[in-house]
């Protein structure tokens, strides 16, 4: 029986990306037969992807010469703490809209860095929605947003008008939709929603933006290293990066991130529309917040839930079951699940309402 993959993350990658690192893993030809696993971080070979790597992420999103990209270690919750130490003088002042678990995660290590206040937040309702028409102080050294929030399925769909510099953690919405790389400072985001296995995070960072605070950085947690190293300082996770470099290559083949996005809101809409259309099932959202990576709901009568489980699990569907925080169901359909895949959800979900409804 076909498998199909919702888990949050680590997630679903290509079928076309599994087999070729797979045989990676095994041997390589360009290597003389040696393992992706075995060969050297200071090989050609691998200095090569490092490189086309760095170069399909910033052709994906559209940046220019203007940014550095780094693959670093530690996952996106390093940079919880890199990102003010790197940039944020202790007498100067960053804001927060904090959104969900990661971005009070976020808020709870730039403490230690800096003024740090929340200028909107959505715990009233459980992180539900997303807070607008909040006001942005000027004088801020940076705002920090979360572009998507994997437990409670929002999705910021415009960025707030201000001058302050942006940081935005994508971890799970990264090359998911275009974006306007002006609007950002930092972007940064964990591999393993819509790039690669865990073990490597990107980070991206505007020229001109380091080098600007009063403390001594500790030499591996210093951006500058990693960019004047070609993120090589030190032995690098190799097979993660290699896995996000085919991922990117089979990105840029199927049309880049605008193609991407027509097929993640084809996939958002079929699921949605049976949520809103089902009399079993409703979402936990704000409809025009609703994450087109991470699709939250709930059964009505949730003393059937065990029952929908059930059904999902005779159906090869795995990752289903919500997040503690929200309960219910949680479908995570980044880029590489398939519209088959949404089908056969959407169609467990019909059966339901036909023996349960």
């Amino acid at each position: 029986m076909k498998k199909h993959n919702f888990f949050a993350g680590p997630a679903v990658l290509p079928e076309a990306v599994k087999k070729q690192a797979g045989e990676a893993a095994l041997s390589l030809d360009e290597m003389g037969g040696l393992s992706i696993l075995e060969i050297s971080h200071r090989s050609t070979f691998f200095s090569d992807v490092m490189e086309e790597a760095q170069s399909l992420v910033k052709e994906l999103l559209g940046l220019g010469d203007d940014f550095d990209v780094m693959f670093l270690t530690g996952g996106a919750s390093s940079q919880f703490y890199m990102v003010p130490l790197n940039i944020l003088g202790s007498n100067e002042s960053a804001a927060f809209v904090d959104t969900g678990t990661w971005s009070t995660k976020a808020i709870k290590e730039a403490h230690r860095y800096g003024n740090i206040s929340i200028i909107a937040d959505s715990k009233d309702k459980n992180f539900s929605y997303i807070p607008k028409d909040y006001d942005i102080p000027t004088d801020l050294r940076y705002l920090h947003l979360t572009s998507n929030n994997t437990i409670y399925g929002t999705q910021l769909k415009s960025l707030p008008e201000t001058n302050v510099p942006i940081v935005c953690d994508m971890s799970s919405d990264i090359f998911s939709r275009k974006i306007d790389p002006s609007r950002y400072d930092i972007i940064y985001a964990g591999a393993q929603k819509n790039l690669g296995p865990a073990g490597t995070t990107i980070v991206i960072t505007r020229k001109g933006i380091l080098g600007k605070t009063d403390r001594d950085i500790p030499t591996m947690l210093d951006y500058q290293t990693h960019i004047n190293k070609g993120s090589m300082f030190n032995t690098p996770p190799v097979y993660p990066v290699y896995v996000c470099y085919l991922t990117l290559k089979w990105l840029k083949e199927l049309g880049g991130v605008e193609n991407m996005a027509e097929k993640n809101h084809e996939k958002g809409h079929l699921l949605y529309d049976e949520i809103d259309r089902n009399p079993c099932f409703e979402g936990t959202v704000n409809k025009e917040d609703r994450s087109l990576m991470n699709a939250c709901f709930l059964l009505k009568d949730s003393s059937k839930d065990d029952i929908f489980l059930k059904m999902c699990d005779d159906a090869g569907i795995m990752g289903i079951k919500g997040h503690r925080s929200v309960g219910g169901f949680r479908a995570s359909i980044y880029n590489a699940l398939s519209k088959e895949s949404v089908q056969v959800l959407v169609d467990v979900m019909k059966a339901f309402e036909a023996k349960n409804g």
